[in-house]
């Protein structure tokens, strides 16, 4: 293949630049076309044995991964290019790494997350890094459609660098484009501190600080990128989690790291990281705040061991017409010998099962076996082992077992603790009866986020009493060994025994080359899912890596998961406290991570903040300002970019027509370019979205933000965007929720364009700033 370079000065423009876009499209569909043919090469593979099974699996999977991360290459593959100061050859930078086939000192194409690649986000005229001009390449498809330059010279007076933006013109075109309900990479136009951020040590608890329209997100999901470039042995191994604050965000985020060429990342939010549950229920805020608490610790242990019970009156049980009385202090006896076995609950239940037979079998040896003369049992070894025998199989014995000490899920323990009154008294001792009653509800009640971390936290104390699958395992591996002797036996049994020649004496059979044991393995399945899969399937699955964005919500109970997920602690979190509109999150980061963390950890984390606004007209920011202020917070508002000279409004109406006002304001800013969110107290969540659909019938019905018209709370919209945004009611968003400063404030910085207000009786005084309508 031949290598083109466009060469020579920053002039050399579009044409000279389509001609190298040209070449790298050409070597990437070089690339993609010899990795199907291994794709094809691996599907016709005829396996012989299962561990051929999981090499083709394999096989299978890293050229699949490595076929859709091409394929998420080919748009927008190149889009920038680096003139240096000490050498010739320009250095361009796009999506992926690309070399020519023979090599060569200076790639073709320069992966961004490359160090080599960082000058283009970083570089100023200040700190040029060896570059003494930077080019921003746009294409559509695989034609450049334009070029932006900047010089890094500080001897030329029209740098484009005053406005401390990297690729400005790029940047705010990127930021005015309509939104599609689908959250865009920024691999383009990443500022400097973005790329700080993104390229920082992955050990450690790194906490990135910023408000509305910073670009949190963007930048999580590419530090997430950049790790899986950077680490990828590690996390191939390991796994990364990235934990979004809704099913409706991770919708909305769903795009970025493919695009990226990243799909092993397991995506989840609170309410879907127990494997096999989906817990989306909504419940009020002040149950949510209880359930977050770390007193919660001490509820759902003393709810476990509660079930270890002891009898208030002895057990009559027969056995075979035999009468046996089990005692107060049997069960005592049983309870104490499991509970010295394991803490964990089902797992020292086959010990108190043992023990309840034993002093069963024990009291039926007594009386079948007694001995008038001298009161000695006549029974031998063997006759007390069927009697053991016998009591184990007594479905008594067995109700009596499940009675006192019973095989318990998560999922039951919690169900049987909230829906009884008792129970939860015996587990609450000490709590307030408000606090307590806040938990009670029946046992058919949906499952819930909050409901997560207690499900969690008791399958740690349950433990899981796998007895019968061990068992069966053990049961199979025999039958696997006899299997395999049995073929050995069969394969020498028919070996020829006269040899023609002596070379022929000397060959290896299959019995010289292995054992029963070496076959019987070779029969094994392996698993051939991916690490992410298998990451997602398993609840006690540690990840190299956690990305939790929206954190400032996480409650105490939320924030001990996540911390199991991820012993070694190498975590971001990002987030911004001014938003947290739990009352179960964070009103400062030490004062969530300090319990969470505690002292030994607390010396690892540090904190980053992003400090420009780039989503967020001045406008609207300007209003947005007021309302933080109000609110009490204690960090000021990101600076805005740009400026729309579209100023937000709001619109007067009485209370028995707030509904119908805000479904038709609605459909007046349906009809402008791009995406509207309107975001509205809890309480008139579902009259609204009724109305609005009503209105506009190609409003969204469950949360697609690429539909239309979404109606949302201020929780459900939290880390989304819409280029216009109709906020209801904004005193109900003040006083229903915990934070309704935050909630108002998260819910007037959602918009990239437009903003309006609909309100009944006085606008709050926050709010003086919204031009009437």
């Amino acid at each position: 293949m031949t290598t083109v370079r466009a060469t020579g000065s920053p002039d050399d423009g579009i044409a000279a630049e389509q001609a190298y876009v040209s070449v790298l499209h050409r070597r990437l569909d070089e690339v993609r076309a010899r990795t199907v043919a291994r794709l094809d090469e691996a599907l016709t593979t005829v396996p012989h044995n299962p561990q051929a099974v999981g090499e083709r699996e394999a096989a299978v999977e890293l050229h699949t991964q490595r076929i859709v991360a091409l394929d998420a290459a080919d748009s927008g593959l190149c889009f920038g290019r680096l003139d240096r100061h000490d050498v010739d050859v320009p250095r361009y930078i796009g999506r992926i790494g690309l070399f020519a086939e023979d090599g060569g000192e200076e790639p073709l194409l320069v992966d961004w997350r490359a160090p080599a690649a960082q000058p283009f986000y970083t570089a100023t005229p200040l700190h040029d890094l060896g570059v003494r001009h930077r080019r921003h390449i746009r294409t559509r498809g695989r034609t450049v459609v334009g070029v932006t330059d900047e010089t890094l010279d500080l001897s030329d007076p029209d740098l484009v660098q005053r406005s401390g933006l990297a690729g400005e013109s790029v940047l705010l075109a990127a930021l005015n484009a309509n939104r599609t309900g689908r959250m865009n990479d920024i691999v383009r136009t990443i500022q400097a501190e973005q790329d700080r951020i993104i390229r920082a040590d992955h050990r450690g608890v790194l906490v990135v600080q910023g408000g509305p329209g910073t670009g949190k997100t963007a930048v999580a999901l590419h530090r997430a990128a950049y790790l899986l470039y950077t680490h990828r042995e590690r996390l191939a191994r390991s796994g990364l989690l990235i934990v979004g604050p809704s099913p409706t965000f991770l919708g909305y985020i769903a795009d970025v790291l493919p695009s990226l060429g990243e799909t092993g990342v397991v995506l989840t939010d609170m309410g879907g990281l127990r494997p096999g549950l989906q817990a989306h229920a909504a419940e009020a805020p002040e149950v949510a705040e209880v359930k977050g608490r770390l007193a919660m610790v001490d509820v759902v242990a003393t709810a476990v061991r509660n079930r270890q019970a002891v009898l208030d009156a002895p057990a009559n049980l027969t056995v075979d017409g035999t009468p046996l009385r089990f005692t107060k202090a049997d069960a005592a006896r049983a309870r104490s010998r499991a509970r010295a076995v394991s803490r964990l609950h089902n797992e020292a239940r086959p010990a108190f099962v043992r023990a309840v037979i034993d002093l069963l079998a024990g009291k039926y040896a007594d009386k079948l076996g007694a001995n008038v003369l001298d009161g000695g049992n006549l029974l031998g070894r063997g006759d007390l082992a069927a009697l053991r025998q016998e009591v184990a199989t007594e479905p008594a014995v067995h109700a009596l077992v499940e009675r006192l000490w019973p095989r318990l899920s998560a999922e039951r323990l919690l169900r049987d603790l909230f829906a009884d009154p008792r129970r939860l008294a015996a587990a609450t001792r000490g709590w307030p009866e408000a606090d307590r009653e806040l938990l009670l509800r029946p046992a058919s009640a949906p499952w819930t986020p909050a409901d997560v971390p207690l499900l969690e936290e008791a399958d740690e104390l349950l433990g899981i009493d796998d007895s019968a699958e061990r068992a069966a395992a053990r049961r199979e591996r025999q039958r696997r060994l006899r299997h395999a002797q049995e073929t050995l036996d069969l394969l020498h049994g028919s070996r020829s025994t006269d040899w023609e020649t002596e070379e022929e004496s000397e060959e290896l059979s299959a019995g010289d080359l292995l054992d029963a044991e070496g076959l019987a393995e070779r029969q094994e399945v392996g698993d051939s899912r991916s690490t992410a899969q298998r990451a997602a399937a398993d609840r006690t699955w540690t990840y190299g890596h956690v990305i939790v964005d929206e954190a400032q919500e996480l409650s105490a109970m939320a924030w001990r998961v996540l911390l199991r997920r991820c012993p070694t602690r190498s975590m971001t979190l990002v987030g911004d406290v001014a938003q947290t509109g739990s009352a179960a999150g964070a009103s400062s980061w030490a004062e969530v991570l300090e319990p969470a963390l505690g002292p030994r950890d607390m010396r690892g984390w540090r904190l980053e903040e992003l400090t420009v606004n780039y989503r967020t007209p001045a406008e609207i920011m300007d209003v947005a300002a007021d309302v933080l202020a109000a609110g009490g917070a204690v960090t000021s508002a990101a600076r805005s970019v740009r400026s729309t000279g579209e100023q937000p409004w709001a619109r007067a109406v009485a209370e028995e027509h707030l509904v119908t006002a805000v479904a038709e304001a609605a459909a007046e800013l349906d009809r402008e370019e791009g995406t509207l969110g309107v975001i509205v107290p809890r309480s008139r969540l579902a009259a609204v979205t009724d109305a609005v659909r009503a209105r506009v019938p190609a409003a969204s019905a469950d949360g697609d933000l690429t539909a239309g018209p979404v109606v949302l709370t201020p929780e459900g919209s939290k880390g989304l965007e819409f280029d216009s945004v109709l906020v209801a009611d904004p005193v109900g968003i003040l006083t229903e929720g915990v934070r309704g400063h935050n909630d108002l404030y998260v819910a007037l910085t959602r918009a990239t364009q437009r903003l309006g207000v609909v309100h009944a009786g006085e606008l709050p005084s926050e709010l003086k700033r919204l031009d009437p309508r």
